[in-house]
């Protein structure tokens, strides 16, 4: 039990640091799907 917390744990630090480095580096999904380059049909 105490290895499955240690991994759920694991899980979250990990997704939560990639969304703040990717956020960082510019693949924000807002900053992605933004620009001329979008075609709202």
């Amino acid at each position: 039990m105490k290895a499955m917390l240690t991994g759920f744990v694991a899980i979250i630090l990990i997704a939560v640091a990639a969304n703040f480095a990717l956020e960082r580096a510019g693949f924000a999904s807002a900053d992605v799907n933004s620009g001329e380059a979008v075609r709202l049909d």
